[in-house]
């Protein structure tokens, strides 16, 4: 069976270290194409690759498109900390390729985002969303959070407080969201114990976007449920 050859951008970084690292166990895919900031774009070895995995930043993520709509190559990305005009990027590139973007690629924070949909029952309930996460990270709150809020709105019917934002120590990942009355709370609650579930996620969305046809901005939902 062939490989699926996987270009990985920003893979010098800590998150590109850890997925090149489950790349290399998994056995039915290769990293054949590794891009970091000061390398320079080499077309023969792009139009090879058949998804790209890119964790590096928002400045970076227009040339990466650029890259991958030249070679009809699907795209999965992590990266955070975007504005909303960068995110437009996602979504027009999404007309012509396969994108996928996910603020958190953990599988389990995807199940807790479909979760939050039950609190449509006890919308009348006051609600909280809390992450922590590492003294490091630039964005505040992060991007799972603004993720995990929009679910929430949604499935509630209203607007609720911004989420409480806490950096500290070496914190990978703590995501809680509170849905409290007057005689009772309930707490969902997802901890990352480290990089690698992030990475796993990471590689499980790109061998999935991989075999998908149409064009689309895919959500890591769909990797679990369907789109």
């Amino acid at each position: 069976m062939k490989k699926l050859n996987i270009g990985l951008v920003g893979a010098n970084g800590r998150m590109g270290r850890e997925i090149a690292d489950i790349i290399s166990a998994h056995g039915g895919c290769d990293v054949s194409y590794s891009l970091s900031r000061d390398t320079k774009v080499n077309h023969e070895q792009a139009a090879k690759v058949d998804v790209w995995i890119d964790f590096s930043s928002p400045e970076a993520l227009p040339e990466v498109l650029k890259i991958a709509s030249r070679h009809k190559t699907p795209v999965v990305c992590g990266t955070t900390g975007f504005t909303k005009k960068e995110k437009t990027h996602l979504a027009k590139a999404s007309k012509n390729i396969p994108v996928l973007w996910a603020s958190n690629m953990s599988m389990g924070v995807a199940v807790l985002n479909e979760a939050l949909k039950m609190f449509s029952s006890i919308s009348n309930f006051d609600f909280q969303i809390e992450e922590f996460h590492h003294i490091r990270k630039k964005d505040k709150p992060s991007g799972t959070a603004i993720t995990l809020q929009e679910s929430l709105e949604k499935a509630v019917g209203k607007k609720c407080p911004e989420p409480l934002a806490i950096r500290g120590g070496g914190i990978f990942g703590v995501h809680k969201v509170h849905a409290m009355s007057e005689e009772e709370v309930i707490t969902f609650e997802h901890s990352a114990l480290n990089r690698t579930v992030f990475a796993k996620g990471a590689v499980t969305a790109a061998l999935w976007l991989a075999k998908q046809k149409k064009p689309g901005l895919y959500q890591i939902r769909d990797v679990l449920f369907g789109k």
